[in-house]
């Protein structure tokens, strides 16, 4: 059986992807207060797509799907408001969420199974070209910590989720599915209409 755990909920307008990165600002309270006990209690927090409401104000109807994060770095801008550098982690879906008086969603989650290691098959060769021509352009902060990470097809496939100009439903689809080369067979399927 897979585990679960109990996650504060920081719902938002894009959907954090398994090892991508996200710069996020955190200025109203609730978050605030959410990580400083995060920071407590040596804990995470996970993102949600909103599917109805703001990022701000009342709490919003997040996704059933999301992403733990982990903070990586932090920074006070000019104007006094919280930066962080998020990564994301495992991917869980929610089972049940509550909301605090604060307005804070608590959200119980069950963890997803977690990618296999599959070398990418022959009708996904392409999708690893493509990549690295993308990468060559974003830059070394996108680039495989090793080169065998281009022939993996849950690397290929994030790192493309991540780059390539979808939509955050699309993303979100790709984030509900749990076989890494079905996510591979959907984009595929997308790239023709994005050119």
């Amino acid at each position: 059986m897979t585990d679960t755990a109990s996650l504060p909920l920081f719902p938002l307008h894009v959907v954090l992807l398994p090892g991508a990165a996200l710069g996020l600002r955190v200025f109203e309270r609730r978050y605030l207060d959410m990580l400083r006990e995060c920071s407590r209690q040596d804990s995470s927090f996970g993102v949600c797509l909103i599917l109805d409401g703001d990022e701000v104000g009342r709490p919003a109807l997040p996704a059933a799907y999301g992403v733990e994060a982990r903070i990586e770095d932090f920074d006070v801008g000019a104007d006094g408001v919280l930066v962080l550098r998020l990564r994301g982690q495992r991917r869980f879906h929610v089972l049940h969420t509550r909301v605090r008086d604060s307005g804070l969603i608590l959200a119980d989650v069950q963890w997803s199974p977690p990618d296999h290691d599959d070398e990418l098959r022959p009708e996904h060769a392409l999708l690893a070209t493509v990549l690295g021509h993308i990468i060559e352009q974003a830059g070394a902060a996108f680039a495989p910590t090793h080169p065998a990470q281009l022939d993996q097809a849950s690397w290929v496939g994030w790192r493309l989720a991540e780059l390539l100009p979808l939509d955050e439903p699309q993303r979100l689809q790709l984030l509900q599915q749990d076989d890494p080369h079905q996510r591979l067979q959907d984009l595929l399927g997308w790239i023709p209409a994005l050119s």
